[in-house]
C-alpha cells in the first residue's frame, strides 16, 4: 500500500470512529462546531465565502434539464463548460465551471484542483484531501552539438544533417504525467496549500504552543508528524459552522 494510500485509509478511520463531541450542539449563536457527522448543505460553491457560511447555490436554483433526483446530478451539470442559476433575486446568471470552487453532496465537499472535483476526506481549520493532478516533468536530453539542435532527435539512429558541427549538449522537453498529491486547505482563509512540512509549519503557527512543539522536532520527525499535528490542531481549535437556512 502506498504512503499516500496508507494516510487516506488513516483519515477515514479517524473521521468515522471519533465521537461525537458534547460540545457538538449549538455554541454560538446559529453556529455548530463540526464533528464528522455535520454534512454541508448540497449546491455548488462558487467561491470559499459561501463554504464559510455553507450557503451554496441550491440544486432548486441550477437551470438545467437533469433530474435533481438523478444520483449523478452534479457529475452531470458539471460536464457542461457554464453551469447557470438564478440568484437570490431571481435573476439568471452564468458562470463557467473552471471558476467555481466545488460543490456538496450529500453533505460531503468536494473541491476543484486542475478541472477535477476531489473529496475533503479530513475537514476542520485545516481540511486535507489527495487530488489526481496533471505535473509537468522536465527532462534533457542530449544532442551531438554543442547547444540546442532543432535538427536533433533522441530517438534517430546513424548519420543525419545537420547545419551544426559541435559535440553533446542537452536540451529539455515537458513531459506530463499523473499522480496523486496532497493538500491542505486553511479554513480561516480558504487557500489550498500543498501538504509539506514547510506549509504545515505555517498553519499551525495560529496554536503557539503546538508550534512551538512541532519546530522542534527534527527534519525527519516533522514529515512524518505532519498529519498528527494538523489533526491536534483541529482538536485543540475547533470549526464552527453555521447551519444551513
Amino acid at each position: 500500500m502506498s504512503k499516500i494510500l496508507r494516510i487516506i485509509v488513516l483519515i477515514s478511520l479517524y473521521s468515522t470512529t471519533l465521537p461525537p463531541s458534547p460540545l457538538s450542539g449549538q455554541e454560538k449563536e446559529g453556529m455548530v462546531k463540526y464533528t464528522p457527522e455535520f454534512r454541508f448543505a448540497d449546491g455548488i460553491y462558487l467561491n470559499f465565502d459561501q463554504v464559510k457560511q455553507n450557503s451554496p447555490i441550491p440544486k432548486s436554483k441550477i437551470l438545467t434539464s437533469i433530474d435533481y433526483n438523478d444520483r449523478e446530478f452534479f457529475k452531470k451539470i458539471l460536464e457542461g463548460e457554464k453551469i447557470y442559476f438564478y440568484d437570490n433575486v431571481g435573476i439568471r446568471q452564468e458562470v463557467a465551471k473552471n471558476t467555481i470552487w466545488g460543490y456538496s453532496r450529500n453533505g460531503v465537499l468536494y473541491v476543484q484542483v486542475q478541472d477535477n472535483f476531489n473529496r475533503i476526506t479530513f475537514v476542520g481549520n485545516i481540511c486535507h484531501f489527495v487530488a489526481d493532478v496533471t505535473t509537468i516533468d522536465s527532462r534533457s536530453y542530449s544532442s551531438p552539438y554543442g547547444y540546442y539542435d532543432p535538427y536533433y532527435s533522441p530517438y534517430s539512429y546513424g548519420n543525419y544533417y545537420s547545419p551544426y558541427n559541435s559535440y553533446y549538449s542537452p536540451y529539455r522537453t515537458n513531459v506530463a504525467r499523473n499522480e496523486l498529491k496532497q493538500y491542505l486547505i486553511d479554513f480561516e482563509s480558504g487557500k489550498v496549500l500543498e501538504f509539506d512540512v514547510e506549509n504545515t509549519e505555517l498553519l499551525l503557527m495560529k496554536d503557539d504552543k503546538l508550534y512551538e512543539e512541532y519546530v522542534q522536532l527534527s527534519r525527519k520527525k516533522k514529515k512524518e508528524l505532519m498529519f498528527v499535528y494538523v489533526r491536534k490542531f483541529n482538536e485543540n481549535n475547533p470549526l464552527y459552522i453555521p447551519i444551513a437556512k
